[in-house]
């Protein structure tokens, strides 16, 4: 009832909530996606997405097919190698940023050891910056990070989502606007904390850094401590913070791509090429899982 192709292209445009961005990503022409879309709708008789010029949103029957879809090619990517009768093996050097500690990452790399027992998965969590500087070494296989959608060394990275950083902090936190902005930060190369004192420099407010971390969790904690403001994908917030209102007067840091990135493509290491290739399908396939309700995941919601 549901082709395979329609779906991932339906999971493309979920998870950037763009028709232009799903296109890159799949490689095919924008009116391929509407097409596609649009026979998925159909076979479905309900409609996924609402859009007009501006934006791209999931109905309520978009979000109940994003568990169907998912479960749907999974079980396709199975059925495949097992009639194939391919088995991947090889050792595979995976980076995540540490922007997915509390996200569902584990539970899809869990699921990818279960299908491929044989690959010996090392996984990397670190900055965004120091996950491509080590890609671009040759010391990762693929990484997950911010940014990379067009960094040389690599090649093109393929476009996972497309979210919007936000100031955070513990609620009820107040941001006086005549005093130093108080930052909790990522050490460099650190993208958030480029960009946070970017935006700070470029609008003329002064500020201080009240914390430094490699952390996340260490970050967290001083925000629930209540040191100061963060930096943030708003998709990805942290239990127990909270975006810093209007009123507090920082300006907007923008958006933020989160990108996958093959390292070098030459070389002896092919089984480590497919091995990334597959893994890279199975987080395309999960990547709303990365951000959406992410907090909530961590707090025990079971949605599918």
């Amino acid at each position: 009832m549901y082709d395979p192709v329609q779906l991932r292209t339906f999971l493309a445009v979920a998870q950037t909530l763009s028709f232009t961005q799903a296109a890159g990503r799949l490689g095919v022409r924008q009116s391929t996606v509407s097409q596609h879309v649009r026979r998925l709708e159909e076979a479905a008789g309900r409609r996924l997405f609402t859009r007009d010029t501006h934006s791209v949103e999931l109905t309520e029957d978009g979000e109940a097919m994003l568990g169907f879809a998912r479960t749907i090619l999974a079980a396709h990517e199975r059925a495949s190698a097992y009639f194939t009768g391919t088995r991947l093996r090889g050792r595979l050097r995976f980076g995540a940023s540490e922007d997915f500690v509390l996200t569902r990452l584990p539970e899809i790399l869990e699921s990818f050891r279960r299908d491929h027992p044989e690959v010996d998965l090392e996984l990397t969590v670190e900055l965004s910056g120091t996950l491509h500087e080590r890609l671009a070494a040759g010391r990762l296989d693929l990484v997950l990070a911010k940014g990379g959608a067009q960094r040389e060394g690599g090649g093109a990275g393929r476009l996972v989502w497309r979210d919007r950083m936000v100031w955070i902090a513990a609620d009820g936190l107040r941001v006086e606007q005549d005093r130093p902005v108080p930052l909790i930060l990522f050490p460099p190369p650190a993208v958030t904390r480029a960009r946070a004192l970017q935006v700070l420099e470029r609008h003329g407010r002064t500020w201080r850094i009240a914390c430094t971390s490699g952390s996340l969790s260490g970050l967290v904690a001083a925000a629930r401590a209540r040191l100061g403001v963060m930096a943030h994908t708003r998709g990805l917030i942290p239990p127990g913070l909270v975006e810093v209102p209007e009123r507090a007067g920082l300006p907007e840091l923008g958006a933020v791509d989160f990108a996958l990135q093959h390292g070098r493509r030459h070389g002896p290491a092919a089984q480590s090429r497919e091995a990334a290739d597959a893994l890279a399908t199975a987080i395309l396939a999960s990547g709303d899982r990365l951000h959406r309700g992410a907090a909530g995941s961590a707090q025990g919601d079971a949605r599918p």
